[in-house]
C-alpha cells in the first residue's frame, strides 16, 4: 500500500486547495477529516468545499449524516477505515484532510474503543471547564491539568465508566503527514477575516435554517462557528459579539490544533507562501515523491 498523505493545520492556511491539487498529481480521492464537515447543511461555517472547488475529485466522508444525529469519534474510526480499504482496492492514493486530530489518528492508529461509548472531541469546552467536569468524579490521582489531550481522554473514560485502551503510537497505515503553517498573526488576521466572509456568505441564512434543530443537535452547539449562535438566536446576545466570540474561538483551536499536529504526528511543515500558492503545492508534492 502506497503511503496515506495526511494534510493537517489550522483553519484557513490553504489544506482544501493543496487537496485538490495534489489529488490530481497523485490521481488520488480524498478523506475528509473534519468533524463537522461530516453533517448535512453545515457548509459555510464548516468551510465544506464546494462542488465546484472540489473540481471532480472524489470526496468521503462529507455530508453523510443529519446535524441532529450522533456520529462520534468511534464511528469516524470506522468509516474512514473502510473507505481507506475501498480507495486501495481500487488502486488510488489516499489524501485524508481537516483540522480534527483526534479523528484522523484513530483512523490511523490502533485506537481501541469500546463499542457503544462516547468518544468525544469535547472541542466545545475551555481546559479549565474540562478539568471542572473532571473533579466532579472526585478522583483520587492527579490530573495533568497542561495537557488537554489527556485531559479529553480522561473525561471520556470516566465518562464511560470504563477504560479506553490506545495503543496510540502503533500505525496501522504507511502515512506522511504535511502540515500547512504560517505566521501566526497573519493567520488570525486571516481567521478574523474569513469569519467576516462567511457572514457576507449567508451564514445567517445557514443559521436561520438550522434553528429548530439547535435544542437537539449536539455538533450544532459544539461546533465552532456555529455554537456561538444560540445565544443570537433566542435574543440573548447582539451579533456583533457573537461575531467576535466565533473569532476568538476559532483563534484558541487553531493553537491546540498546532500543539496536537505537533505533539501526535511526525509532520513536515510547510509555510503557505498566499502570494504563490503553487510554490507551495511543488514544494509539498516534491516532498512526496522522495
Amino acid at each position: 500500500m502506497e503511503e496515506i498523505i495526511v494534510i493537517v493545520g489550522p483553519t484557513g492556511v490553504g489544506k482544501t486547495k493543496l487537496s485538490i491539487e495534489l489529488a490530481k498529481r497523485l490521481d488520488a480521492e480524498i478523506i475528509n477529516g473534519d468533524s463537522v464537515a461530516i453533517y448535512k447543511h453545515l457548509n459555510i461555517g464548516s468551510a465544506k468545499p464546494t462542488k465546484e472547488e472540489q473540481e471532480g475529485i472524489p470526496h468521503h466522508l462529507l455530508d453523510m449524516k443529519e446535524p441532529n444525529e450522533e456520529y462520534s469519534v468511534f464511528d469516524y474510526q470506522k468509516d474512514a477505515r473502510k473507505k481507506i480499504e475501498e480507495i486501495s482496492k481500487r488502486g488510488k492514493r489516499i489524501i485524508i484532510v481537516g483540522g480534527t486530530g483526534l479523528y484522523i489518528k484513530a483512523a490511523l492508529y490502533n485506537y481501541q474503543f469500546m463499542e457503544g461509548k462516547n468518544n468525544n472531541t469535547y472541542d466545545e469546552l475551555k481546559n479549565d471547564e474540562l478539568i471542572e467536569k473532571i473533579k466532579s468524579y472526585n478522583l483520587e490521582q492527579p490530573i495533568d491539568t497542561n495537557n488537554r489531550r489527556r485531559l479529553v481522554r480522561l473525561l471520556n473514560k470516566l465518562e464511560n465508566k470504563e477504560p479506553i485502551t490506545n495503543k496510540k503510537d502503533e500505525l496501522l497505515y504507511p502515512i506522511k503527514v504535511i502540515g500547512l503553517t504560517c505566521d501566526r498573526k497573519e493567520l488570525y488576521e486571516r481567521i478574523n477575516k474569513r469569519v467576516d466572509q462567511m457572514i457576507q456568505n449567508g451564514l445567517l441564512d445557514e443559521i436561520d435554517s438550522l434553528k429548530e434543530q439547535y435544542k437537539t443537535s449536539r455538533v450544532l452547539n459544539s461546533g465552532i462557528g456555529y455554537k456561538e449562535f444560540y445565544d443570537y438566536l433566542y435574543n440573548k446576545k447582539p451579533l456583533e459579539e457573537v461575531i467576535e466570540e466565533i473569532k476568538q474561538d476559532s483563534r484558541r483551536f487553531a493553537k491546540r490544533q498546532y500543539t496536537f499536529f505537533n505533539h501526535q504526528f511526525e509532520t513536515i511543515w510547510f509555510e503557505t507562501n498566499f502570494m504563490n500558492f503553487d510554490e507551495t503545492i511543488e514544494k509539498v508534492y516534491q516532498e512526496i515523491k522522495k
